[in-house]
């Protein structure tokens, strides 16, 4: 793959099991670091892509296209694109973009509500089995 590369890569469906159907590819996109600074930023408001890059640290330029393009192909993010010089991009939720963006937000202010919790609990485990961290 080159440097270059920012195809999005399809996801491949298989058989259905039980309440896989669907399931899986949401999780897959949520579970994603980059998605979820993407879209806690973009829930915000309005952004350019540079706003975007200089918003999340560490995010290279070829992963925020290829995060903003997947946002964008499953329906939770728009672009705009202007034609000026050079071009100016600008990336919105979606009405579903903005929902999930809302579970999103409950789930990292549970994170911040339990952060203590969860490292005093890892502090307990790792003093109690040395070696199974």
């Amino acid at each position: 793959m080159s440097v270059a590369h920012t195809d999005v890569t399809p996801q491949v469906s298989g058989p259905c099991g039980d309440d896989d159907c669907g399931i899986r590819d949401v999780l897959d996109r949520i579970g994603d670091k980059w998605t979820v600074l993407v879209m806690v930023e973009l829930a915000k408001g309005v952004r350019r892509f540079r706003e975007l890059h200089r918003a999340i640290p560490g995010i290279s330029q070829r992963m925020l296209t290829l995060t903003t393009r997947r946002l964008c192909r499953d329906g939770l993010a728009e672009r705009t694109a202007y034609p000026t010089i050079p071009p100016q991009v600008e990336y919105r939720l979606t009405p579903m973009g903005r929902s999930l963006a809302e579970a999103v937000e409950r789930l990292a202010g549970w994170s911040r509500e339990h952060k203590e919790a969860i490292a005093g609990a890892r502090e307990r485990w790792d003093a109690d089995h040395p070696g199974d961290a």
